[in-house]
C-alpha cells in the first residue's frame, strides 16, 4: 500500500500544480495585504500560519475540482491534454475524494479562528466549488474565479478584527478586478482551443477589443489601489509600490501585443510580482511607521 501511494504521489502533485505554485501566490498575496492592513501591522502569528496553509489547501482543491470538471474538456486543449485526470492517471472518482479531503483539512484550520470567518469560510467552498463550472454558462467565470481568490479578505478581516468593516470591499473589489485581467491573459492561451469545443471566457467576449479592455481594467485596478492607500492612510512605502505595479501592468500590456501564447501566458504569471510589490509596500509602511511616531 506504501509503494501505491508513493507511485501515486507525482500525480497527485500534478493534479494540484505543486510545481507550478503561482496560482497559489495569487491568492496569498492578497490574503496577507488583508491581515496586514486588518491588524495593522503584524497580525496573530497563528492567523498568519492558518491563512498561508489555507490559501495552499483551497487553491489545490480548487485545481482538483477544475480538473474534475474540465476531464472531458483538457483532453482537447494542447495546454491541458496531459492533466493527470485528462490522461487517465487519475480517476475523476479520486480526484474529488482528494478535493473533499483538502477542503476538510481547510475547514478544521478554520475552527480555529471565530464564528465569522467559520461562517464565511462556507461562501469561500461554495466560489471555489461553483467556479470551474461557470465557463460553460457564462463568459463571465473570471468574475467568479476573482470573487472567489477575493474570498479571503473578508475573512482575513474577520478572524483578526471580528469585524467587518466597508473598508475591506475596496480591497475586495480591487482584487477581483485585477482576477479578470490575469486570468483573460491566461484565457487568450486557449482561446483558439475554447473556440472550438465551446467554453466560455472574458478572452472570447472581449474579442479584438482584449488589450483595450485589460487596459482599461487595470488602470481601474491602480486607482483602486490609491483608494486603499487614502482609506488606510499608508504612506509613500505603499505608493511607490503602487507606481511598481502600474509599471508591472505596462509590461504585461507590451507582452500581449501581438496575443502570442507564451507571451499571453507570461502577462499572467508576472501578476505574482505585482501581489508581492504591494505586500512589499504594505508592510514597509507598517514596520517603519513606529519609527516615525517615535521620532515625531
Amino acid at each position: 500500500m506504501i509503494n501505491s501511494l508513493k507511485n501515486a504521489l507525482p500525480d497527485y502533485l500534478d493534479l494540484i500544480r505543486f510545481n507550478r505554485p503561482v496560482g497559489t501566490y495569487l491568492v496569498l498575496w492578497p490574503t496577507l495585504w488583508a491581515l496586514w492592513l486588518a491588524a495593522e501591522g503584524m497580525p496573530d502569528i497563528h492567523l498568519l500560519i492558518i491563512f498561508s496553509l489555507g490559501t495552499f489547501l483551497m487553491r489545490s482543491a480548487g485545481c482538483a475540482i477544475n480538473d474534475f470538471a474540465d476531464r472531458n474538456i483538457d483532453g482537447h486543449v494542447k495546454r491541458t491534454a496531459n492533466r493527470p485526470i485528462a490522461a487517465g492517471r487519475i480517476t475523476p472518482k479520486q480526484a474529488l475524494i482528494f478535493c473533499a479531503a483538502l477542503c476538510v483539512i481547510a475547514f478544521i484550520l478554520v475552527l480555529f479562528t471565530n464564528l465569522k470567518t467559520i461562517l464565511l469560510s462556507i461562501g469561500a467552498v461554495a466560489l471555489a466549488g461553483c467556479y470551474p463550472f461557470m465557463k460553460r454558462y457564462t463568459y463571465f467565470p473570471q468574475v467568479i474565479l476573482g470573487a472567489a481568490f477575493s474570498w479571503s479578505i473578508p475573512m482575513a478581516f474577520a478572524a483578526q478584527r471580528n469585524e467587518l468593516p466597508p473598508t475591506l470591499w475596496v480591497i475586495f473589489s480591487a482584487v477581483v478586478l485585477w482576477t479578470v485581467v490575469y486570468d483573460t491573459f491566461y484565457a487568450m492561451v486557449d482561446r483558439d482551443d475554447d473556440l472550438k469545443i465551446g467554453v466560455k471566457s472574458t478572452a472570447i467576449l472581449f474579442g479584438s477589443d482584449d488589450k483595450i479592455i485589460t487596459g482599461f481594467l487595470q488602470a481601474s485596478v491602480i486607482f483602486i489601489f490609491v483608494l486603499i492607500g487614502n482609506q488606510f492612510e499608508l504612506g509613500y512605502w505603499y505608493y511607490i509600490a503602487v507606481i511598481g505595479a502600474a509599471l508591472l501592468f505596462v509590461y504585461q500590456q507590451y507582452l500581449i501585443r501581438h496575443r502570442n501564447r507564451d507571451d499571453c501566458f507570461k502577462a499572467f504569471l508576472n501578476n505574482q510580482w505585482v501581489g508581492a510589490i504591494i505586500f512589499a509596500g504594505i508592510f514597509l509602511h507598517y514596520f517603519f511607521q513606529p519609527a516615525v511616531v517615535i521620532a515625531q
